[in-house]
């Protein structure tokens, strides 16, 4: 994980590299590690890296034997050496890898396949890079299927081209920008940006009706976490105690041991770390969970005052304005910079889950299986705009890495094709069970065979905003109404035309985020905003009329009727 800062197009680099150099240093909190920077001709990409794979030699900008070829990139692909194998069986002895990094493949892959390699590979990753092509003066720009990486892209009064890992690196260089779409590519012959990859839940094909077999989708999900423990700096798992997080801490542990390391991260147990404010129900879950497992468990404690003063930072790095968004990400921002603190660089988290299985409290009001699955898919593609941009951008403000498996290609592919009815909060006999059933049931193994106890496997779903402690929302919402008068929300509509906010936690947001990135800025037009109500898309509030008119997007205001968890 990394920050890049690519420019194409200027009438002559060397000028600039200066000012290019100091715009990437607003990414360095990404990559504290090292810096790099290709300034010749037109081209300047600059680099500010994290080492986790090939610390010593996978510095970037990184560059073919012939070295006209250029490649900043900023992610992890975690299939390289299947990508490296099948390379040399197609074509014998004609790349010579220079490094060890697991991002050098990309290059290759280029040099091979040409600018549709994305979609003759299967490249199975978190991504987002810009190439160089020396010889033929061009360049490509990529994003992964979901957005798990952040990338942006902006256009500058000198007609050149801008692409970077936050948008902070933009805003003062740029007439206009945006976020770049996931599961694109930006050819630059064409000019034009297209899908390089279409996955089964992005299809316009019916409804799966296959059902899926428990042990497929648990084996399918095993092998995407033991693919994310590619490491050779120490890592460890984030630890909630729900459900997403403990299973990839169980499967973590099972595993950790096993790897053969050869790096310096040959740790004897899988470190896990939470945080909460005292007495939460996070804190306690995740310690029942790390005892079973028999992690070396981290907990950290914070106030209500350590969590206020931080949110205009926190603001700063997510570049965002949405409500739930912040209310997670700030608990998580101060717990990356108490890891990075014991050393760890890298960790996988459990986003993902309740978008794929229907985890959120108002997927029990679904109505029936295709409004189940199109809720899944909408769910899905809007990750990149709040749970991957909370776990990518809290974390990596501290230089730290979150790794999701859930997100997985591969292991995506499996849980989005099987009858969403398996997934669905009611058996077929209509009767309520709990939500993400069938991932539950899957792990759901006795005796010593067994990956989680009962009473975790089957807990309820709790938002990270609310686990960490109920009284962290209440603690903002009283804050905001102590910064945010009567008058300025009845004013709202027009110093806010764009995005307007409808509570006065909503407003604190948003004047924070003005004050970083302007009033009604091209930044504005970046974030996601939607009416929701328990993490919903704006479509599934007509499930419920219970469900529209609210302000409030916490958990806890979702209406439940009474189910058998089991």
């Amino acid at each position: 994980m990394c920050g890049i800062l690519a420019l194409f197009g200027l009438q002559d680099a060397g000028p600039l590299r200066k000012q290019v150099v100091d715009a990437a240093k607003l990414l360095r909190h990404r990559g504290p590690d090292w810096s790099g920077v290709y300034c010749e001709g037109s081209t300047i990409i600059a680099h500010e890296r994290l080492a986790i794979v090939d610390p010593d030699s996978g510095d970037q900008p990184l560059f073919n034997e012939a070295k006209d070829i250029v490649l900043g990139v900023n992610g992890e692909i975690y299939n390289y050496t299947d990508l490296q194998d099948e390379l040399e069986e197609r074509a014998p002895k004609k790349h010579k890898f220079l490094t060890k990094s697991d991002c050098e493949v990309l290059l290759h892959l280029y040099a091979q396949d040409g600018i549709d390699f994305l979609s003759k590979n299967e490249v199975c990753g978190m991504y987002a890079f810009a190439i160089w092509d020396k010889k033929n003066k061009t360049y490509l720009v990529a994003r992964d299927p979901v957005g798990i990486i952040p990338l942006y892209i902006g256009w500058g009064s000198d007609g050149s081209v801008q692409v970077a890992s936050e948008l902070k690196a933009l805003h003062k260089a740029c007439e206009r920008y945006e976020e770049f779409p996931p599961g694109h590519v930006l050819d630059s012959k064409t000019g034009k940006r297209r899908l390089f990859y279409t996955p089964i839940w992005n299809q316009p094909t019916p409804v799966p009706t296959q059902d899926m077999a428990l042990h497929t989708l648990r084996e399918a999900f095993e092998r995407s976490v033991i693919s994310h423990m590619m490491s050779d700096v120490p890592y460890g798992v984030l630890l909630s105690g729900g459900l997403d997080s403990s299973l990839v801490a169980a499967i973590m542990s099972r595993n950790s041991q096993r790897r053969q390391h050869t790096g310096p991260a040959a740790w004897p147990q899988l470190h896990s770390f939470s945080i909460g404010l005292k007495g939460s129900p996070d804190l306690k879950a995740a310690k029942e969970v790390s005892n079973y497992l028999g992690t070396v468990h981290h907990e950290y404690v914070f106030t209500i005052e350590e969590a206020l003063d931080a949110l205009p930072d926190v603001i700063y790095h997510l570049e965002t304005f949405d409500v739930t968004t912040i209310r997670a990400s700030t608990p998580m921002y101060l717990m990356a910079r108490r890891i990075r603190a014991t050393g760890v660089k890298m960790v996988l988290s459990g986003e993902g889950a309740d978008e794929i299985f229907g985890g959120y409290l108002y997927f029990h009001k679904a109505p029936n299986p295709e409004e189940f699955h199109a809720e899944n898919v909408r769910k899905i593609k809007q990750l990149h705009l709040y749970d991957c941009l909370r776990a990518n951008k809290a974390m990596m403000a501290w230089g730290v890495e979150a790794r999701v498996p859930f997100l997985d290609r591969q292991f995506m592919e499996v849980a989005m094709g099987f009858n969403p009815v398996q997934k669905m909060c009611k058996d077929q006999a209509d009767k309520p069970r709990c939500e993400k059933w069938i991932l539950r049931k899957a792990f759901d193994q006795p005796g010593d065979r067994a990956y989680l106890p009962p009473e975790v496997l089957w807990r309820q779903k709790e938002q990270f905003s609310d686990g960490v402690g109920y009284s962290w929302i209440d603690s903002i919402k009283a804050h905001a109404e102590k910064l945010i008068s009567d008058q300025q929300m009845a004013t709202a509509e027009h110093r806010f035309p764009v995005k307007t906010p409808r509570t006065k936690e909503a407003y604190m947001f948003r004047q924070f985020f003005a004050s970083h990135f302007g009033e009604n800025s091209a930044a504005a037009q970046t974030v996601g905003w939607q009416d929701s109500i328990a993490c919903s898309s704006e479509v599934a509030l007509k499930w419920d009329k219970a469900f529209q008119g609210r302000a409030d997007a916490s958990g806890r205001v979702m209406p439940l009727d009474s189910f058998d968890p089991t």
